[in-house]
């Protein structure tokens, strides 16, 4: 089936930018996922991703992991998203949300009004006034809600696109989700206009003002990228996403069971690492992490 969606290369920076200005950051649990003990630890051995999948252990052993989104408010390009979270759906109906497989393979929970659509209209903003979503990656838990922001930009990594539109279930991705012919940009990590910023070996500058930064993490999938703010107090704040699933991921430096590429997964964490280690100042909120989401803020400012 021909796509719906032909992404443009992004032309950076977006406008909006603001000299020293600096973001609010509001995190937004769409839901929750079961996930095996493996989740964040490969096992050793043969057949590692099968047995980390949790297809031998019983769902009564399995966690409950968040699934964010984060709200962004820059002071001059506006309101803007870091990805989606889950479909609106998934919470009543895993196959309607996602298919047959899906709901053989995965238990979800959703409160009443979690929906990333839902949890802006309640902070009185329109899903529909939202001008830009930033992708992490393409992954289903990620792209849940794309449906519901038609008149948003959307930006991505230009091989996580490639990755997406070309694969399937069995990589984490639902054509279904994000193909509706929206504004889709991409960015080019390969570009010599890409700089390094701290330990990153390339990010992009979004708005040229430095507020928000994205920075290539490739290896969960080919082409995640994580997201550095510069929050309104001067702190900075890191959205790991998918590139560290929890901190200890990044303070023990674990593979997880569902990965793309091991070599890059872990190139991208140390890249995490180090950057943390030169800014003990900053803040990290990782992408699946039971135990530190009870910690993490309504709000940063």
């Amino acid at each position: 089936m021909a796509a719906a969606t032909h992404p443009k290369r992004a032309s950076l920076p977006l406008p909006g930018g603001s000299d020293g200005g600096g973001v609010v950051v509001t995190p937004m649990r769409t839901g929750e996922m079961l996930a095996p003990p493996r989740f964040w630890q490969r096992p050793s051995g043969p057949l590692a991703t099968v047995r980390g999948s949790g297809v031998f252990t019983p769902r009564s052993k399995w966690t409950w992991v968040p699934i964010p989104a984060f709200l962004v408010e820059h002071p001059t390009a506006g309101p803007f998203l870091v990805d989606t979270g889950l479909h609106r759906a998934a919470g009543q109906s895993v196959r309607r949300a996602y298919g047959n497989r899906a709901a053989a393979l995965f238990t979800i929970r959703m409160e009443e009004g979690a929906a990333v659509a839902d949890r802006l209209l309640a902070r009185g903003l329109d899903p529909l006034g939202i001008g830009l979503v930033v992708m992490t990656h393409m992954h289903y838990d990620h792209t849940g809600s794309v449906e519901a922001f038609p008149r948003s930009t959307f930006v991505v990594d230009e091989r996580e696109w490639e990755a997406a539109i070309g694969g399937g279930f069995m990589h984490g991705y639902r054509r279904s989700l994000f193909d509706h012919g929206y504004d889709w940009r991409t960015i080019d990590f390969g570009s010599p206009q890409v700089d390094s910023f701290a330990s990153f070996g390339r990010a992009v500058d979004l708005f040229g003002d430095g507020s928000v930064r994205l920075v290539s993490t490739p290896g969960h999938t080919k082409g995640h990228m994580s997201v550095l703010l510069r929050l309104r107090s001067g702190r900075e704040l890191l959205l790991a996403a998918d590139a560290a699933y929890s901190r200890r991921t990044i303070d023990e430096e674990l593979l997880p069971t569902f990965c793309e590429d091991p070599h890059r997964y872990m190139r991208s964490l140390r890249e995490i690492r180090r950057y943390l280690e030169l800014t003990p100042s900053a803040l990290v909120i990782c992408g699946h992490d039971p135990d530190s989401w009870p910690q993490v803020r309504e709000r940063y400012e």
